[in-house]
């Protein structure tokens, strides 16, 4: 049963902000729903998303994901939605108010690491609280990868 857990959580998978864990050091995750249009819904079960160049941004009381990219849905015509919209996002009040205490701190962002249908089929955004890493951070990131990657190859020959 687990197995077919995890294939429909890999199946609902829409987009992913891989480069996400290398430009940001990840302090704290949570979940957020998202509002979206009906042809933004049905582009997405098309797979048609990308969230790598975006952010999130607390504004007027709410929590506001920009520069999200979702393609038109070809068969909408002239009902099509904006493909780069602000979107809103679903947060509580409390959830909301810790995250702008965190933006407010130097070096602090929020970013989306991943789009996906949940198991109800709703659309939800997994958001990062983030600090920004210098240089040299992403060269010790690159260090270790690669000591793991063969690490892995020598352990794989003995």
């Amino acid at each position: 049963m687990a197995k077919k857990k995890k294939a429909n959580l890999k199946s609902g998978l829409i987009a992913e902000n891989r480069r996400a864990h290398y430009d940001y050091e990840i302090l704290d995750k949570l979940e957020a729903g998202i509002v979206l249009l009906g042809t933004e819904v049905k582009s997405l079960r098309n797979g048609k998303a990308q969230i790598t160049e975006s952010y999130v941004s607390p504004e007027e009381g709410e929590l506001w994901l920009i520069n999200s990219y979702i393609a038109e849905y070809v068969q909408a015509n002239r009902f099509n939605h904006d493909e780069r919209r602000k979107r809103k996002l679903l947060v509580s009040k409390k959830e909301l108010l810790r995250l702008k205490a965190a933006v407010e701190k130097a070096g602090n962002t929020i970013i989306p690491l991943k789009l996906y249908f949940n198991n109800r089929g709703l659309v939800k955004v997994l958001l990062a609280i983030a600090k920004g890493k210098k240089k040299f951070d992403k060269r010790e990131t690159e260090k270790k990868r690669d000591w793991k990657r063969e690490k892995s190859r020598l352990m794989k020959y003995l």
